[in-house]
């Protein structure tokens, strides 16, 4: 009995040291700092980087894995209201850790408009300091980086609502754009 409570104690301390260091505070990158450059594949095998999204916004999301809760209903609101951000001349581009056959399918389920890039050693996510490295596995963390037409991070989401996170991102992305305007 004894031993089944100290396994029990040991596999709690375990979770509670895994929670708390996931919520320590980690690199940051911040607003009106140049956005990493990053060079991906996605679902059809086409080569995306930064700079093809000069002169334009793009709201950059990095999510944990395809074809979760979350993530599914994170993903339907940006295909959901792909036209709105559209017409504030904005891309939407999704990063995860997952592979581009992987992307392929979920993107093909719910027939998703834009591109998933595929990051599967992690360095893109690690470079915006969203990757959650827990040793066996690796994850992006569910953070929105909108970066204006000059290369900038223009604002940045680290605690994300799926359900309304696109709308969210709508009327940052209007805000910011209403800033710009001489």
């Amino acid at each position: 009995m004894f031993k089944i409570m100290l396994g029990g104690l040991a596999a709690l301390l375990v979770l509670a040291s895994a929670v708390l260091w996931m919520l320590r505070p980690g690199s940051h990158r911040a607003e009106s700092s140049m956005a990493p450059e990053f060079f991906l594949l996605d679902q059809s095998g086409q080569t995306h980087r930064l700079g093809d999204y000069a002169g334009r916004w793009l709201v950059l999301y990095f999510y944990p894995r395809d074809d979760t809760p979350g993530c599914t209903q994170e993903a339907c609101r940006f295909r959901d209201d792909i036209g709105v951000l559209g017409n504030l001349n904005a891309a939407i581009v999704g990063v995860s850790t997952d592979d581009a056959q992987s992307h392929a399918d979920f993107a093909h389920k719910f027939q998703l408009p834009f591109p998933l890039l595929s990051d599967p050693d992690g360095h893109t996510a690690e470079a915006y300091g969203s990757l959650l490295n827990l040793g066996v596995a690796r994850f992006a963390q569910r953070h929105t980086f909108i970066i204006a037409p000059d290369g900038r991070i223009a604002a940045r989401f680290d605690k994300v609502d799926p359900a309304r996170h696109a709308q969210d991102v709508a009327r940052a992305l209007r805000t910011l754009q209403q800033a710009a305007r001489p």
